[in-house]
């Protein structure tokens, strides 16, 4: 189960010829994505166990989970671009339903991120779990 955002990844990059192209569009990702304001730059928000800073924002209105976030990283702020684009818009209670690493896997990130950055991936992805399983 994916949102259409993360579908539109999804086929560019199987178009994207080898990994340092999908790289590098991870991190334009992470360069569209609208930056966090500092004011929301707090421990309430900020993701343990990544190498790099990461703040998530969680907003859910009318029964639908979204976020903002931020890293320190640009590459981190692509992984954040790519989470957002698979769980922005799903009602809060089907957010448990997405299986985050076989989607991730679909673009071959298990494969080529590094332990530390695939750490942070989990958690961010239990981060939004949990708020959204707090929400229901």
């Amino acid at each position: 189960m994916a949102t259409a955002a993360f579908e539109d990844i999804a086929e560019t990059f199987d178009f994207l010829e080898d990994w340092e192209e999908r790289y590098r569009h991870v991190i334009e990702l992470g360069r569209a994505m609208p930056a966090l304001e500092d004011t929301f730059k707090v421990a309430a928000y900020k993701v343990d166990g990544c190498a790099s800073q990461v703040w998530l924002r969680p907003q859910i209105t009318d029964g639908r989970f979204d976020f903002q976030g931020d890293s320190d990283a640009m590459i981190v702020r692509g992984l954040i671009a790519v989470l957002h684009a698979l769980y922005a818009g799903l009602p809060v209670a089907e957010v448990a339903a997405v299986d985050a690493p076989a989607e991730l896997g679909r673009l071959g990130l298990n494969d080529h991120l590094s332990a530390q950055r695939s750490n942070g991936v989990r958690a961010m992805v239990e981060r939004i779990r949990q708020t959204a399983a707090e929400a229901v």
